[in-house]
């Protein structure tokens, strides 16, 4: 009998399975990603279902049945630990979110255990329900920039070490501040990589409605970011929640 846990978890993943059950991929507090079978989360029952607490993004408190030896778990208990005020309401706001869901399940390929990562993205996601439409349009760049810090993709913010009258370049392949061009097409300079080192100094959602851009310079910059996490995530592919993004993000 596998023993049972209690802990926090994002949804990633809702998929139907059988008449009434679901699939869902979870991003817990204490297991990583993990994959649970949810009987019964579709049926109703005195007018509702539980289904709504599997949507991608829902932050859960859940008590799971947990097995090392097994891909797939049951959930015993589950709630919400916290509830979205405009997320689900909100059509930007809701589309955001469904960014930043695709890029954790894209980017957390095995169920390590990395509560640092687990927090952020809690707090990220409670920031952007709150978020003014300013700091929501650039909430996508903050949360692809930061979000490489915890995943030993780090982008290295050595640029105070850099000479200041030479050129300077953002080498996404080894992700550092350079003076030297890459001879490689892997990296950003100008306004891409003045932008980028201010998302780096920018520690708090609050302080994006001073990063003054255009929706051409946010769609670059979200494509060559998506560049950099395919070149240090194998098979990260192509993200299906950009095309919404660069239609709503003005």
């Amino acid at each position: 009998m596998p023993s049972t846990f209690k802990t926090k978890g994002i949804v990633l993943r809702s998929i139907r399975y059988g008449e009434t059950s679901l699939i869902v991929t979870v991003f817990t507090e204490l297991f990583g990603v993990q994959t649970y079978l949810q009987n019964g989360a579709r049926a109703i029952k005195k007018g509702s279902s539980k289904a709504a607490m599997f949507q991608p993004a829902a932050l859960l408190d859940m008590e799971v049945y947990h097995n090392d030896l097994k891909t797939m778990h049951r959930i015993k208990e589950c709630n919400w630990s916290f509830i979205y005020q405009h997320i689900y309401s909100d059509v930007i706001k809701n589309s955001i979110a469904l960014y930043m869901v695709e890029l954790l399940y894209k980017a957390l390929k095995q169920p390590e255990n990395n509560p640092d990562l687990f927090y952020f993205c809690e707090d990220a996601f409670q920031h952007l329900d709150d978020a003014t439409n300013t700091v929501a349009a650039n909430f996508p760049l903050f949360f692809s920039v930061h979000l490489t810090q915890f995943l030993g993709l780090k982008l290295t913010d050595n640029l105070k070490n850099l000479s200041p009258s030479s050129e300077i370049y953002l080498d996404m392949a080894e992700g550092n501040f350079t003076n030297i061009q890459p001879g490689h097409s892997h990296y950003l300079a100008g306004d891409e990589l003045l932008i980028t080192a201010e998302l780096l100094k920018t520690l708090h959602p609050q302080e994006l409605s001073h990063i003054k851009l255009n929706q051409l310079k946010r769609r670059n910059l979200l494509q060559r970011y998506q560049e950099f996490y395919a070149l240090h995530i194998a098979d990260f592919g192509q993200m299906k929640t950009l095309r919404i993004l660069y239609e709503l993000l003005g």
